[in-house]
C-alpha cells in the first residue's frame, strides 16, 4: 500500500433536512474574513456570489443570527457570532477527523490520515459552543 491510505469525513448540520453548517460554509466564512469579499470568497470557491449569497442567507436564518455585517465600502466582515460559529466549526471537524483516523488506523491496522479536502488561511482555535 505504500503511503497512508486517507480517510475522508463529512460532518454538517440540519435543521429540519436542510442544511445548517458544513465545511463548505465554515469555509466561506473564513474566506470572507481574509478577503473582506463575499464576492471575492465566493470567486475563490468556484462558486457565484448569489449560490454563496444564498448559502450565506440561508445559513443565518437556521442558525437564528446574523454571521456577517457590511463593513467599510463594499467590504463585508463576521460578527462575533459568525467569528464564533466559524471557529468552533472549523475545530470541531479538526478534531472529528483526527479521532476518526486514529481509530481507524486502531481498527484497521493501516497507516490512515485525514484531512481536509480544503484548509482555511485563518488560524484556527477551539472557541467553546454557547
Amino acid at each position: 500500500m505504500g503511503d497512508a491510505m486517507r480517510l475522508r469525513v463529512h460532518i454538517w448540520m440540519e435543521d429540519h433536512g436542510e442544511t445548517a453548517m458544513g465545511m463548505g460554509r465554515a469555509l466561506l466564512l473564513a474566506k470572507i474574513r481574509e478577503h473582506g469579499s463575499l464576492r471575492q470568497a465566493a470567486a475563490e470557491m468556484r462558486m457565484s456570489y448569489r449560490a454563496a449569497w444564498g448559502k450565506l442567507k440561508a445559513t443565518e436564518a437556521r442558525l437564528g443570527t446574523a454571521l456577517v455585517r457590511k463593513a467599510k465600502g463594499q467590504r463585508f466582515e463576521l460578527t462575533e457570532e459568525g467569528e464564533r460559529i466559524c471557529d468552533a466549526f472549523l475545530t470541531l471537524h479538526r478534531e472529528v477527523e483526527s479521532f476518526a483516523s486514529a481509530r481507524a488506523q486502531n481498527l484497521l491496522g493501516i497507516a490512515v490520515t485525514c484531512t481536509a479536502s480544503e484548509e482555511p488561511s485563518a488560524p484556527i482555535t477551539a472557541v467553546p459552543l454557547k
